[in-house]
Formats: structure tokens, C-alpha cells, sequence
């Protein structure tokens, strides 16, 4: 599926919002965020965005022995964050397969987008690293 249609599925969908305030860690000598860092913030708002439905990293790791993996990612960068600023990374959920969820990600400042990313992560097993199937209870919060 292309970019912009990824994009426009998107923008159907409900959406989660995860504040992030841009450290100095974050940045460069010149105080504008280093293009990996922003990988760094998609990451903490999936991981907000599953506790937020009741599946904490290590509930699905110990309770349903698996873990979520990036198969793949595209990303964009369109402007600069830079220190201090306050950000608002997005999670939307544009398709879930048996083992795949696709999700649209946005990195905003004052709804103004900086970032975004198509991102597939697939759901695998925590011994063997092997697909397995979403759990059903996630499915069906996905789903809703």
C-alpha cells in the first residue's frame, strides 16, 4: 500500500497522542533533534499507546509470551524539532493482519506534523522469534 493512501486510511481512525518535551539528549550541538531520535519517540508513544489499552510490555511477554517486533519502516521528515519543544507523537492503526499490525505514526508540534512514519511491526513468539497471532483480547481493542 502506498504512502499517501497509508496516510489517508490514517486519517479515519482513532488516533493516540503521547506528549514528548525534546532534551538536550535528543539533539545535536545546534539544539535541532537528531533524525534516529525520533525513532526513540514513535517507540515510547507504541508503548504508551498498548498500556493505554491494558497490555503492558511485560503482561504481553510474560502472560501472552510475546513481543512486538519492526518488520519494517518508511519514514519522513519534513521539519525540524528542535530543544525544549514539546511534542505530540501519534499512533494509529491503519491495518492488522494475523501476525502484522500496520500503524501511521506522527511526530507533531503545535499540530503542525515535523514527522511521520508507516511502520509494521509483526507479533512474535518470545522463545522462538517466530509470527504468532495477535492475542484476541488486543485484536479486539484494536479492533473497536
Amino acid at each position: 500500500m502506498s504512502f499517501k493512501r497509508q496516510t489517508e486510511l490514517a486519517l479515519s481512525s482513532d488516533i493516540f497522542f503521547h506528549p514528548v518535551r525534546v532534551y538536550y539528549q535528543d539533539t545535536d550541538t545546534g539544539g535541532v533533534v537528531y533524525h534516529a531520535t525520533y525513532l526513540n519517540f514513535m517507540e515510547r508513544a507504541r508503548y504508551e499507546w498498548l498500556r493505554e489499552m491494558g497490555f503492558d510490555v511485560n503482561t504481553l511477554i510474560q502472560a501472552h509470551q510475546i513481543i512486538f517486533m519492526v518488520r519494517s519502516l518508511n519514514i519522513e521528515y519534513f521539519k525540524p524539532a528542535f530543544l525544549d519543544d514539546l511534542l505530540h507523537v501519534t499512533v494509529q492503526v491503519t491495518e492488522i493482519g494475523r501476525s502484522r499490525i500496520t500503524l501511521f505514526q506522527q511526530v507533531l508540534r503545535d499540530q503542525v506534523m515535523l514527522v511521520s512514519a508507516i511502520i509494521h511491526v509483526v507479533c512474535v513468539g518470545v522463545n522462538n522469534l517466530k509470527p504468532v497471532s495477535v492475542p484476541v483480547m488486543l485484536r479486539q481493542k484494536i479492533e473497536k
